[in-house]
């Protein structure tokens, strides 16, 4: 996966072709939610992680160097807006990452995340893409809009299938760790429970694996980001607050507008991959027309102080014994 390249021509002649169209960009959900129970609702076949070995971001003649970007967000309740605004603003994370050479070679990873204690679709894992496929990965995406309703949604088993179900050239050959940021608004369970990953992804783990554990291995691979948006249902909840911030510290970033998610996204890679320092990516969103600049900066202020290059660290394989979780600086 990740051997073409993204079109911005091609993203408007696709979105001009489905507004005469008159149809959706999320194609999938308008198909299943007109057609079927919502008993019978289940994930697309691409994006099932039931059963997937990997998901790999590889390098190619088109793009020798290439970078893991993983993007999973949360499409219970009122976050289901969040994979409409990023579908929207695909433009806008291309034109920053590529045009402003923040990285040369960005393999882009969408999927979904629900509650595997209700939801028909708990988990949905795209491919890490070069180019418009991205776009086919995002439109079969089940924007379910269930969760159980308790403050909690399983962002564990996705933490966990990301941790032991991709492959990675950016790490295995350059010793660079992939991003991950999670879009979402309240906490994740406990432990990833051993029966979810069997019935959702397929491994047998035999016993249930700690939150602290899971994230651990986790950050071994990905920078870790968790972005929570403003208008959301808990976005002032202190509870899920303090969770993030002590699981994951300075890299929780609280975003006052979620239409700013894609230059928020751009910003962050291009510090951590010290193309630019915070102001210069301020002033690449004002000079590409957006209104995002005062929303992103006091988004990623708290990133300013961090330093050093995004590199893989020593630590022992698997989730046993000395792993432990500290916070990662970019």
């Amino acid at each position: 996966m990740g051997s073409s390249s993204w079109s911005t021509d091609a993203y408007h002649a696709r979105a001009a072709y489905n507004a005469a169209a008159g149809a959706s960009s999320f194609g999938y959900t308008d198909d299943v939610a007109s057609t079927m129970p919502r008993s019978k609702w289940k994930t697309h076949e691409t994006l099932d992680p039931k059963g997937v070995t990997v998901r790999e971001s590889r390098d190619s003649d088109a793009h020798p160097e290439s970078l893991a970007v993983s993007v999973l967000f949360d499409v219970t309740g009122s976050m289901g807006r969040v994979p409409r605004i990023l579908q929207k603003k695909l433009p806008d994370l291309f034109g920053l990452l590529l045009r402003k050479g923040y990285v040369e070679h960005p393999q882009i990873l969408f999927g979904g995340i629900g509650d595997a204690t209700c939801d028909r679709a708990p988990l949905q894992v795209g491919q890490f893409e070069s180019g418009n496929e991205l776009e086919d990965d995002l439109g079969n995406i089940l924007l379910e809009g269930g969760g159980g309703g308790q403050v909690t949604e399983s962002y564990e088993l996705a933490m966990y299938f990301m941790a032991r179900h991709t492959a990675m050239d950016c790490l295995d050959k350059r010793g660079r760790k992939g991003y991950l940021f999670v879009i979402g608004d309240e906490k994740a369970y406990g432990a990833v429970k051993a029966r979810e990953v069997r019935e959702v992804i397929g491994d047998d783990i035999g016993e249930n694996i700690a939150f602290p554990a899971v994230l651990a291995e986790l950050r071994r691979r990905f920078e870790v980001f968790f972005i929570m948006p403003t208008g959301s249902a808990h976005f002032r909840n202190d509870d899920v607050r303090g969770f993030w911030d002590t699981h994951l510290g300075q890299n929780v970033i609280y975003l006052d507008d979620l239409e700013a998610v894609s230059e928020t996204i751009a910003v962050t890679i291009g510090m951590g991959e010290e193309a630019i320092d915070l102001e210069q990516g301020l002033d690449d969103i004002a000079e590409a027309g957006s209104g995002a600049s005062d929303v992103v900066g006091k988004a990623l202020r708290p990133l300013t102080g961090a330093r050093g290059s995004i590199v893989v660290s020593e630590s022992p394989e698997g989730l046993g014994g000395t792993a432990t979780g500290g916070v990662d600086r970019l």
